[in-house]
């Protein structure tokens, strides 16, 4: 596979990268096995924090040149990039000061003798993490993993190569070993002779279904630990009593945030039918007004797919829901005029349960909309989905909220809000949204050795 940067707005390559060969892989293999058993697991907590805060403050002084390394790949807006700047950096810190609690013996209490849980590393990880959120994704894999006494090795995705490099070299200035934090720059079949590694001990992925379904199957083959986070079809619920300007403005922000490319995003706003016709006029004008243009322009809001694969792929989506009954109510069209890949703003209505789009996720700029007769038609429409990661509920009855929230099927739910992401809460979901959590104190429990040990 080619690394390659290609600016989305204006669809010119700007910079090329070769894949690495089998000899510098295995060479990368034996660094990262070598830091793990001789200096990074020896390490301290103290020793490993001082350099995980040291890069979140490498990426704070550097936030406008990593932002905008973002907005060129893979073409985010440049107040989002700084955004997720940001939030990466806050991963960086918050695991700097909270691994060492997080990871403490847990003492047992037992019927004779002692007991205890003690937490260890297990070696090296690999991860494979996706293009949208280039720093962010890679933060909640390598910052828990890193402060556990892991050393990790992340297969990034072929269009955010600067990016890819731009995290390892904030690490390595930081004062990162030689094999504490290694990017790959590796081919599918590279992919699968990693996995098959036995210096490999576990894998990570964000990524697609089917990129999940492999990786499983991969590590599975040879027993070992996998976390997947894949796709989404987030439901965004309003119940009759919302806060009608509140649920807009956040089903704008749900479905908008990223150019609508987050496995996260507010896909599915599902309204009961009391409320439908005021939320649906809002949402309409909100989604009619968002301008499209340069991403490195704080003026623009409206920002390009990233790449023209992205788009013909959503635009496909789209004919395919209408040629099987679906109305477009705005959108559904390339924005002309514009060189990058840029799609309208979508609302399609009229979803029957036969159509494709029922099921699949959109990833880009289109909401689906659907109107429902009341909460119990709500809760079954958003639980009818093969996947199962976040999803809101907005009422202005808080226990009324919470009950909903607990009949969704997903790992995340959010009342009154769309779904943001944030160090301190756990991340990931169910069903075909794959298995494992990232963020919190659950973030860092995954690829640890939970060893009892028994004194009678």
């Amino acid at each position: 596979m080619a690394y390659q940067s290609t600016n989305p707005y204006d669809g010119k390559v700007v910079k090329i990268f070769e894949e690495i060969s089998d000899k510098q892989l295995e060479d990368k293999l034996k660094s990262a096995s070598n830091c793990f058993e001789t200096v990074w697991r020896q390490k301290t907590f103290a020793e490993r924090k001082a350099v995980l805060a040291r890069a979140a403050a490498i990426m704070r002084e550097q936030s406008q040149a990593l932002a905008e390394l973002i907005t060129l790949e893979m073409g985010k807006l440049i107040q989002q990039s700084q955004g997720e700047v940001a939030l990466s950096a806050a991963i960086l810190d918050y695991y700097a000061e909270h691994a060492e609690v997080f990871l403490a013996p847990e003492k047992l209490k037992t019927a004779k003798g002692e007991a205890m849980v003690e937490s260890s590393p297990i070696g090296v990880l690999f991860g494979v993490e996706p293009w949208n959120y280039p720093y962010y994704q890679i933060a909640r894999f390598a910052a828990p993993n890193l402060m556990a006494g892991n050393v990790v090795m992340v297969k990034h995705a072929s269009n955010v190569p600067q990016c890819a490099l731009a995290f390892e070299r904030v690490l390595k200035e930081a004062g990162a070993p030689e094999g504490a934090y290694t990017n790959l720059f590796i081919s599918k079949d590279q992919i699968s002779h990693v996995i098959d590694d036995p210096r490999i001990r576990a894998v990570a992925l964000t990524g697609s279904e089917g990129a999940g379904a492999v990786v499983a199957a991969r590590a599975g083959k040879n027993l070992k630990k996998a976390t997947l986070e894949l796709g989404g079809s987030d439901p965004f619920i309003v119940l009759e009593d919302a806060d009608l300007e509140k649920a807009v403005k956040y089903a704008v922000r749900g479905r908008m945030g990223n150019a609508g490319q987050a496995c996260t995003a507010s896909k599915r706003i599902i309204v009961v039918e009391a409320l439908a016709d005021s939320f649906l006029k809002k949402f309409q004008a909100a989604m009619e007004g968002f301008k499209p243009g340069d991403p490195m322009d704080k003026q623009t809001t409206l920002a390009p797919l990233s790449s023209a694969e992205a788009l013909k792929i959503l635009l496909g989506q789209v004919d395919e829901a209408v040629s099987n009954g679906a109305r477009v109510l705005i959108g559904g069209k390339r924005i002309e005029g514009q060189v990058g890949a840029f799609m309208q703003p979508t609302i399609l209505t009229d979803i029957k349960a036969g159509n494709p789009a029922y099921k699949k996720e959109f990833f880009g700029p289109v909401a689906l909309f659907f109107r429902v007769a009341d909460e119990n038609a709500a809760v079954a429409l958003a639980n009818d989905s093969p996947f199962g990661l976040g999803g809101s509920v907005f009422t202005q009855d808080i226990e009324r909220g919470k009950k909903v929230a607990q009949k969704i099927e997903t790992g995340m739910v959010f009342i009154n809000s769309d779904l943001v992401s944030s160090p301190e809460l756990p991340f990931g979901g169910v069903k075909n949204s794959g298995y494992g959590r990232e963020l919190s104190g659950a973030g860092i429990q995954e690829f640890v050795n939970k060893k009892l040990i028994r004194v009678s």
